[in-house]
């Protein structure tokens, strides 16, 4: 095919960023938005395509090679399973489920009909974080000892206007934002051993937390420890420091992710790595920095690029199915820490 026609799937802030991508690439078209908001058929009517209130109306129509799943959180399995049964590849929003039991059932499904799932984890296709792994696999970092990560996002009332925002499995920061944060762990780590987390209500009195801590270990060794909250003031979360989405976020000059290894220190997303001069490492020795190199790149177009491969040319997914199951493993974990007070060991 010259061009991949593209229907995405849900007209939010998300959806939108993924038409605005399409319309701007080589080799892809939208061919059609599919959401039952009121104002989703006004959006496709400037946009000049046609507008299905479901799946199934698009299937039935044909108007698309390719989806992009953009829809709220408790949707994702159902609507990704659907497309994948009718044999249309698909690029799918993280999170890839609500919990690890929906999330097994979608890897089966990948598994059954062999087509293509591409999940949306965007930050693993910047060229920051490309840059960060590379110096990981040469050894500059040497084994990867700890990390922290924080996300402090101030999101505004208005943003809770929506139900599922405030559903318990479906809302708050563990279920919206944390899968980022730990994909990227796992990316660098590798699988993780255990988790022990508290979650916090505090502030919003919601039923949804809106504050969390969480330390996991890792099989190789290491331990990170993470806190996201988004009722939260200051610039250290890497939505408001990587620039990854302009016309939406503010980018700060800042760190929001501190990795420490045996040889070396890294922090994003300003690629600062921290050596010793000497041939070990001393605490009572002046380190140096250095910018490690990285060529920016918008990142929705590069993970738009990928997808293209792993529709044309059958290219492995840089985040897979499994992937987005191993994180909501985690994501789980911290779930049942906090309610017991107690570790989750992880197995599998």
């Amino acid at each position: 095919m010259s061009v991949i026609r593209v229907a995405v799937v849900g007209a939010g802030v998300i959806g939108r960023t993924h038409i605005e991508t399409l319309g701007k690439s080589d080799g892809f078209a939208l061919s059609a938005i599919v959401d039952p908001a009121p104002g989703a058929p006004r959006l496709a009517a400037e946009h000049g395509v046609p507008h299905f209130p479901d799946i199934e109306g698009l299937l039935e129509a044909r108007a698309a090679d390719a989806v992009i799943v953009a829809s709220p959180n408790h949707t994702h399995v159902p609507y990704a399973t659907l497309l994948l049964e009718a044999g249309i590849p698909v690029l799918l929003e993280k999170p890839v489920a609500n919990e690890a039991a929906d999330a097994e059932r979608l890897v089966a499904a990948v598994e059954r009909t062999g087509v293509p799932l591409l999940l949306g984890h965007h930050r693993r296709h910047n060229p920051i974080i490309k840059a960060a792994k590379a110096a990981i696999e040469a050894g500059r970092i040497g084994e990867m000892v700890t990390a922290v990560v924080n996300s402090t996002l101030a999101k505004p009332a208005a943003y809770f206007n929506a139900e599922w925002r405030r559903t318990p499995g479906q809302g708050g920061p563990l279920a919206i934002n944390m899968s980022h944060e730990i994909d990227l762990l796992r990316h660098f780590f590798g699988e993780a051993a255990s988790v022990r987390a508290v979650v916090s209500h505090a502030r919003r009195n919601s039923p949804v937390e809106d504050t969390a801590s969480a330390i996991i270990t890792f099989r190789s060794g290491g331990i990170a420890s993470l806190t996201i909250s988004d009722t939260s003031c200051g610039p250290w979360a890497w939505d408001l420091s990587a620039g990854e989405a302009p016309a939406r976020f503010p980018a700060h000059d800042i760190s929001a992710h501190i990795y420490s290894g045996t040889k070396a220190g890294l922090s994003l997303p300003d690629l600062g790595l921290w050596t010793y001069s000497g041939a070990e490492p001393d605490w009572e020795t002046e380190q140096r920095r250095e910018t490690l190199p990285c060529i920016p790149a918008p990142v929705y177009m590069e993970q738009l690029k990928q997808f293209a491969d792993v529709i044309r040319k059958g290219a492995e997914p840089l985040v897979t199915c499994a992937d987005g199951l191993a994180n909501m493993r985690i994501i789980d974990a911290m779930r049942a820490s906090a309610a017991s007070g107690r570790e989750v060991v992880l197995t599998g």
